[in-house]
């Protein structure tokens, strides 16, 4: 999601980019955009873009297998992040990837050892919340959850799947973002 402000309206733009798990190339990109509505509350996310993001979904000729979410899962202090929202709506199973740690009172996680693929537990109170995951050595770790019909072992090995030597981020999200700031640069100078 990328966002603009127009004659006092929030707008903002999600795209969707499915990739072919087998080559990682591109298979389709979408776009929708819309105003925003909702105002921005921590934990609050999949409110004000989820309904975006669906619409995007609608436009996909190409049905996914698996999404995965710039955003969190089970990793929420009421574990309903973005991911977890989305999968009763798209009905597959989905992942949140983000890209730093949304803090939850009471979890507590190490960083994960400096090589490809390290990757340590977030725990609270003995249960799992999701996953510190180092997809480079020395580069910023990630924090992976399950967003449903997943598990956490099954989350980690797609998203290191979906990642190359350019990122640290799977490119099911880093090429997503990417479209998403050429889009809201796009529709953003449309409006003026």
């Amino acid at each position: 999601m990328a966002y603009w402000t127009e004659n006092d309206k929030e707008y903002g733009v999600a795209c969707l980019v499915v990739i072919d798990r087998e080559n990682l190339q591109v298979v389709e990109e979408v776009s929708f955009h819309d105003e925003i509505r909702v105002p921005y509350l921590p934990g609050f996310l999949a409110f004000r873009e989820l309904p975006l993001i669906l619409n995007a979904v609608k436009l996909l000729k190409t049905k996914p297998d698996l999404y995965m979410f710039d955003g969190n899962g089970y990793l929420h202090p009421r574990h309903m992040g973005i991911a977890t929202h989305a999968s009763f709506f798209v009905s597959k199973p989905t992942i949140g990837v983000a890209k730093n740690y949304y803090h939850i009172e009471g979890a507590e996680f190490v960083l994960p050892d400096n090589y490809e693929g390290a990757c340590t537990e977030i725990v609270k109170n003995g249960e799992v919340y999701g996953q510190v995951l180092r997809t480079h050595q020395d580069v910023k770790p990630i924090f992976i959850s399950c967003g449903n019909w997943i598990d956490i072992e099954t989350s980690q090995k797609f998203v290191l799947e979906f990642v190359t030597k350019e990122s640290r981020l799977p490119v099911t999200t880093r090429y997503a973002d990417i479209l998403t700031h050429k889009e809201r640069k796009r529709l953003s100078e449309n409006f003026k």
